[in-house]
C-alpha cells in the first residue's frame, strides 16, 4: 500500500525540494516532466521509471549530490542498423552508492520487455561486427570516444569497459533485424530494416555540473546531452563561461544504403549547427556525404544528405563534437535543462522525424509555434561541383555579427575537400558566416579546385530575409552579376584556388556614379500629396536619405534605399519652409537639392 501511494503522488504533484525513494519502490512518470530541486536519493532496489516522454530536472547549482544505488530507468531509440554509427551521449552512471555522478558503459544498456520490466543487453565480444535486435546484443567494436582530437587516428577504442566520463560521447552501431515491443503503448517499435532499435538506459542519473575537457586548435571532441532530460543546446554553447569551445556543434550524419563496415565503403559526414543568439532556432546546414580511406582520410566526396534537422533542444542521449578554441574546459549545467518533448519541433535526435508525441493542449501548441517561428534571417547558397556533390553554405543577417569570426555564430568546416566553396577568414574555412546586413557589402566567397572543375551557384531557400531582395554572384574574372536567387550560375574554372574571383552581393550595379547619372538624377517636392519624389532613370544605388532644415537639424530619414526607379517620401506634418534633401550613394557621393515645404494648416 505504501508504494501505491508513492506512486500516486509522484503523478499527482511533479515537483520536490528534494526526493527519497525507499527500498524495493517503484515509481512511475508517464507522459510530464518530474522536476526536483535538489538531491535524489534512490534506496536500493528502487526504481524511477521515466516513459512516455518523460523527463527529469534538477535545480543543483554545483555538483551532484544524487545518491544511492537504486536507478532511474529511460528510453531512447536509435536511428542506425549494423552497419551505421548513431552519436550518444549517456544520460545515467553506474548506481553505486557514494555521492555524485558516475562513469558509463554499455553495459548498462537493456533491452525493454514491458513498461518495468527490461532484460540487460548482451555485449558481444569484440570479434563480433553486428548488433541484433532481439535479444539485443551490441557490437562492442564499434564504441569509440573522441578527445581533443585532430587526426583519425585519435579516436580511443571503448569496447565493453564502463570508463566513459559523464559528458563524455560515444559512438555505437546499431543493431539488425526486428523487436516488435511495444512498451510504452505508443505503436513504436523496430519494424526491421529502419534501425529504431530501443535502448533502456538504466543506472544513476546525472545531476549538476558535468566538465568536459577541449583543446585549442579547434581540436575535436565528442560530447552530447549528459542528462535525462533535453538540454537547451543554445545556452550550453553560448555560455561566456564556456568559451574555450566555438560554440558550434557538430552531428554525425551517414548514409543508410550502404550497407558495409569497410572504411572505404562508408558514405557520411557531420552537420553543422550554430545557435546565432539564445533565444533563435539556430542555423542547420546538412552534412555532405564523403567516403573514406581506410586510415579515415577523405577517398571521394559525394551527395549532400539534404536532412533538415531541428537542434536547439537536444533530446535525451543526443551526441554531438564540439571544436576547442583554447586548452580549457566547457562545463554543461542544470540550467541548461529544460523539458521540451523529442518531435516537439525543435528538439530531434539523430533519426528521421518520428511523431512520438501526445496530444499537445492549445498553450503547448502556441508556445511551440511562437518558438518555431523565431528564425535567425539567412539565405542558404548551394555549389554544386562537377554534377557529383553540393556545398551548402549559409549566409546570416544579424544587426550584432561584425565581418570578423563571431564565436558561436561562424562555423568552421569539418572537411576539407579538394574541390569546395567556403568563406575564408583567419585562415579558416566556414560553411556559416555572419554580417550586418548592408545592400552595398560584397561577401567574398572562396573557391577551390583540385583540376578543372565545373560549379552551379544557386539560392535553394531564403528564410526570415526579405524575399523581394535579389541575391547575386559577381564574378571578378569578366565584372559580371549574375542573379542567383532567380536562376544559377554555372562556371568552369581551371585548377587553383580563388579567394577574390566571387562575391556574393546585393545588387548587380558597379560603384562609383557618373555625373550623367547624377544629372539625371531629379528631386521634387508634391506639395498636394505632401511628398517628397525623387526619380532615379539610371537607377542609382542609394545607401540613404536625409532631409535637413536650415539650421541643419535632420528631420527625414531612411536607411538602406536600394536601387529604385523612384523613391517618395512623407513630409506631412513638416513646418512650412525651405529645406535640402539629400541621398547618399553606395560610394559616398551626395546629392543634394533645396526643396520648398508648403503644407497648409501646419
Amino acid at each position: 500500500m505504501k508504494k501505491f501511494a508513492l506512486l500516486i503522488y509522484i503523478i499527482s504533484i511533479q515537483s520536490f525540494g528534494q526526493i527519497y525513494v525507499g527500498a524495493s519502490t517503484p515509481v512511475y512518470v508517464k507522459n510530464q516532466v518530474l522536476y526536483v530541486g535538489q538531491t535524489i536519493n534512490l534506496a536500493a532496489n528502487s526504481n524511477l521509471y521515466l516513459r512516455n516522454l518523460s523527463q527529469l530536472v534538477q535545480g543543483t547549482t554545483g555538483t551532484s549530490t544524487n545518491v544511492g544505488t537504486g536507478i532511474i530507468s529511460v528510453y531512447q531509440e536509435g536511428s542506425a542498423d549494423n552497419f551505421d554509427y548513431n552519436y550518444w551521449c549517456s544520460p545515467v552512471g553506474v548506481n553505486v552508492a557514494a555521492t555524485g555522478n558516475r562513469n558509463f558503459g554499455i553495459t548498462l544498456l537493456n533491452r525493454p520487455t514491458t513498461s518495468t520490466a527490461s532484460t540487460a543487453a548482451t555485449i558481444l565480444p569484440l570479434a563480433s561486427y553486428d548488433g541484433i535486435a532481439n535479444p539485443l546484443s551490441i557490437a562492442s567494436r564499434w564504441i569509440y570516444k573522441l578527445t581533443n582530437a585532430n587526426s583519425y587516428s585519435q579516436w580511443v577504442q571503448v569496447g565493453t569497459t564502463t570508463t566513459l566520463a559523464p559528458g563524455e560521447g560515444f559512438t555505437m552501431k546499431g543493431t539488425s533485424g526486428t523487436d516488435a515491443v511495444d512498451p510504452e503503448g505508443t505503436g513504436a517499435n523496430n519494424p526491421g530494416g529502419t534501425g529504431a532499435q530501443r535502448y533502456d538506459f538504466r543506472g544513476k542519473p546525472n545531476d549538476g555540473n558535468i566538465t568536459v575537457t577541449v583543446g585549442a586548435g579547434n581540436a575535436s571532441t565528442l560530447t552530447g546531452n549528459p542528462y535525462p532530460s533535453a538540454l537547451h543546446l543554445n545556452a550550453f554553447l553560448l555560455d561566456p563561461l564556456n568559451s574555450a569551445c566555438t560554440g558550434i556543434a557538430y552531428f554525425w550524419e551517414q548514409d543508410k544504403t550502404t550497407n558495409s563496415h569497410l572504411i572505404k565503403a562508408y558514405r557520411g559526414g557531420y552537420a553543422t549547427y550554430s545557435p546565432g543568439s539564445l533565444g533563435s532556432n539556430g542555423i542547420y546546414v546538412p552534412a555532405t556525404f564523403n567516403s573514406y580511406n581506410g586510415d579515415g582520410s577523405l577517398n571521394t566526396v559525394g551527395t549532400s544528405s539534404g536532412l533538415m534537422r531541428q537542434r536547439k533542444y537536444s533530446p535525451i542521449g543526443q551526441g554531438f563534437v564540439i571544436k576547442g578554441a583554447a586548452n580549457g574546459t566547457v562545463t554543461f549545467r542544470n540550467s541548461y535543462r529544460i523539458f521540451y518533448k523529442e518531435g516537439a519541433g525543435l528538439s530531434q535526435f539523430e533519426k528521421p522525424a518520428k511523431d512520438k508525441t501526445t496530444a499537445k493542449t492549445e498553450a503547448t501548441a502556441k508556445t511551440e509555434k511562437a518558438e518555431e517561428s523565431n528564425d535567425i534571417p539567412h539565405i542558404r547558397i548551394n555549389a554544386i561541383i562537377n554534377n557529383e556533390f553540393t556545398r551548402q553554405l549559409a549566409l546570416a543577417f544579424l544587426p550584432e555579427a561584425t565581418d570578423g569570426v563571431d564565436r558561436g555564430l561562424d562555423a568552421v568546416s569539418m572537411d576539407n575537400f579538394p574541390s569546395d566553396t567556403f568563406f575564408l577568414m583567419e585562415g579558416k574555412n566556414y560553411i556559416i558566416t555572419g554580417t550586418n546586413f548592408d545592400i552595398t557589402k560584397q561577401i567574398p566567397l572562396t573557391v577551390k579546385a583540385e583540376a578543372s572543375t565545373t560549379l552551379k551557384f544557386y539560392i535553394p531557400e531564403v528564410i526570415n530575409f526579405d524575399p523581394a531582395q535579389n541575391i547575386f554572384i559577381y564574378d571578378a574574372s569578366d565584372a559580371s552579376y549574375h542573379n542567383i536567387k532567380t536562376g544559377n550560375y554555372e562556371v568552369t574554372i581551371p585548377a587553383g584556388v580563388f579567394p577574390d574571383r566571387f562575391k556574393i552581393t546585393f545588387t548587380n550595379k558597379t560603384l562609383g556614379t557618373d555625373e550623367n547619372a547624377k544629372s539625371n538624377f531629379f528631386i521634387m517636392q508634391d506639395n498636394s500629396s505632401r511628398l517628397l519624389k525623387a526619380s532615379n532613370p539610371d537607377f542609382i544605388l542609394f545607401k540613404s536619405f536625409y532631409l535637413y532644415d536650415m539650421v541643419g537639424k535632420t528631420v527625414r530619414y531612411k536607411e538602406n534605399l536600394g536601387v529604385e526607379e523612384n523613391y517618395s517620401f512623407s513630409t506631412s506634418g513638416l513646418s512650412s519652409g525651405v529645406y535640402i534633401a539629400t541621398f547618399i550613394t553606395a560610394d559616398n557621393e551626395k546629392i543634394s537639392q533645396k526643396v520648398i515645404i508648403s503644407n497648409a494648416g501646419n
